[in-house]
């Protein structure tokens, strides 16, 4: 009844982890995995996650890593390729090697020793709410339904109709 909010929530993210790599464990060559993945053991070799990827803090992964999105709590000696997300290293993190990603967040006493290459950036931030403006648009106008679109017809007919220049009929 009184207890905290944090406690009772449950982190959507690790209900969805569907791979885990429990301390201890340690894997020699690469790891593929179709889902996301927490990694809280030893890795030596290329991972490549086709989710989210959850490095634990006592975790270490020697080689290239590739995910959807990163949260790095332990260790990475290697390349991070994450082009279409978001990294997120955190203050117990350590990634050693270069990062390629659409966002990253370093929190304070994290470690990163490489370079950052941001990806997506075609587009400044404009043009990325032009286009969502007009999808907006066009999805409230597919949204409208069959009778208002009539309505607004059967209208603008009716307004073409009253535009129209009266003739005037002579009687002979």
């Amino acid at each position: 009844m009184f207890g905290s909010k944090k406690e009772a929530t449950i982190d959507t993210a690790l209900e969805q982890v569907g791979t885990i790599i429990g301390p201890g464990a340690v894997i020699e060559g690469p790891l593929t995995t179709k889902d996301s993945t927490r990694i809280d053991g030893t890795v030596k070799g290329n991972v490549t996650v086709s989710g989210a990827l959850i490095v634990g803090q006592d975790a270490k992964i020697v080689g290239t890593v590739s995910a959807m999105n990163a949260y790095i709590a332990g260790e990475i000696n290697g390349a991070l390729s994450v082009p279409q997300g978001k990294v997120e290293i955190s203050d117990t993190g350590k990634v050693i090697g270069d990062i390629s990603c659409k966002g990253i967040i370093i929190d304070e006493n994290a470690v990163f020793h490489g370079k950052c290459e941001m990806t997506n950036l075609d587009k400044n931030s404009a043009e990325i709410a032009k286009e969502r403006m007009v999808a907006d648009k066009e999805a409230s106008e597919a949204a409208k339904p069959e009778e208002t679109k009539a309505e607004e017809k059967s209208s603008e007919e009716s307004k073409a109709e009253a535009e129209k220049p009266v003739e005037e009929k002579k009687d002979n």
